[in-house]
């Protein structure tokens, strides 16, 4: 995740041969993270089918994210995407994931959606990070804004089941799940016939010694403290997100189509925030715009339990800087690091740090999960946690800008 600067856009929109592959592989993007949150959107269903908790549904998250990391790893470690091409890796990786998914709607119960879930994570490994090598290898001048329109494409691809579900409130789950799967084989076959770029970058293996180097640098280790906090806070939100907006909406007498639209705007306005944010970062720095958004969205978790309880004109616009605010600094932090560490071992500090946050997305959204039905929306208060040790873990970067 790397910030925005938009002024490139002009010089991008000058070389049409450039422009074509970027949208494909923006709107690819789009499509195959779409896998991603497919059973939150569905949280109803599967409470009354299958008798799930809360708890239990925050399992379901876990599994993908427990996926996504060892597939991260997996790919690093052996060298595979050095030695496949690139675009080869996300049609398999987008099929695969687009059946897993189907799978996920077949499962009698929880232990197989865990199954289903958990190969779900690992292949959306071979969607979201190859996503950004194919960036890459497309227009390496021109990376950093294109990078920063993917992460707000990851951001539309999360809230999309959500956007699905509202519009279509008829729809057995099976067919709102499913619609997630034929835009991920879409985008397969898309990234097929587009095909590798001509400045493909070669990686090579993870180096730990580069990471464990990078780490005696001030300011690399406060980017990277810094991303670890925001990532606490990042997911859970996301996971919690239809539970937060049902709560907003309690003695209203919502329908289920009402909670999905307001759960699609509060995490797709996110991407409205990673672009802006890109853009903010030029004039102000990106530690400042990180630690911007990083402490707005940690006061509203600090917050919520009584904001939860606003007239909904006032809770709903709450809630969109809430989304637009969770995400924003993802890209400055990315930016941050790529920038902190050493040149050798940009890659391997990239995918340690990402590795590493995805892990503590799933320790943040089990604890949510699981006392969810003791304090409600009191959850958030556990959420906090992230962006104060973040921003504090981030000060030196703050001083030198």
């Amino acid at each position: 995740m790397v910030s925005v600067p938009l002024a490139h856009a002009a010089e991008i929109s000058k070389h049409p041969g450039m422009r074509r592959p970027l949208v494909i592989l923006v709107l690819a993007q789009f499509f195959g993270t779409s896998l991603w949150f497919t059973p939150n959107a569905v949280v109803h269903e599967l409470t009354l089918i299958w008798g799930l908790t809360a708890s239990e549904l925050g399992h379901l998250t876990s599994a993908v994210q427990i996926g996504f990391i060892l597939g991260t790893l997996g790919f690093a470690l052996s060298g595979l995407a050095d030695r496949w091409p690139a675009s080869r890796i996300f049609l398999v990786a987008a099929l695969i994931g687009a059946a897993a998914n189907i799978a996920f709607t077949f499962a009698g119960g929880l232990t197989d959606a865990l199954l289903w879930r958990f190969v779900t994570g690992l292949c959306l490994a071979g969607i979201y990070p190859i996503g950004m090598k194919l960036v890459a290898s497309w227009a390496p001048e021109h990376k950093a804004m294109a990078l920063g329109w993917l992460v707000g494409m990851l951001t539309l691809g999360t809230a999309f089941p959500h956007l699905v579900r509202g519009l279509s409130p008829d729809w057995d789950w099976q067919w709102v799940v499913s619609a997630s799967s034929i835009l991920a084989a879409t985008a397969g076959i898309m990234v097929a016939r587009l095909g590798d770029g001509p400045q493909l970058p070669s990686t090579g293996r993870l180096d730990w010694g580069g990471v464990l180097r990078a780490f005696r640098l001030p300011r690399f280790r406060a980017a990277v403290f810094g991303y670890f906090g925001h990532m606490w806070e990042l997911y859970a939100v996301w996971a919690l997100a239809p539970l937060l907006v049902a709560g907003l909406l309690v003695g209203r007498a919502p329908d289920s189509a009402t909670v999905s639209l307001a759960t699609f705007a509060f995490i797709a306005v996110g991407a409205l925030g990673c672009i802006l944010g890109g853009y903010a970062s030029r004039r102000l720095g990106s530690a400042r715009v990180a630690a911007g958004a990083l402490a707005i969205s940690g006061l509203i978790c600090l917050a919520w339990p009584w904001l939860g309880y606003l007239p909904l004109y006032l809770g709903i616009p709450v809630l969109l800087i809430w989304g637009f605010t969770v995400i924003a600094d993802s890209p400055q932090f990315s930016a941050l690091v790529a920038e902190a560490a050493p040149q050798k071992s940009v890659g391997s500090s990239l995918a340690v740090m990402n590795s590493v946050g995805f892990l503590i997305t799933v320790f943040a959204i089990e604890l949510t999960a699981s006392w969810w039905q003791t304090l409600g929306n009191g959850v958030t208060w556990l959420l906090v946690i992230g962006p104060i040790m973040g921003l504090i873990g981030m000060r030196a970067l703050l001083r030198r800008e």
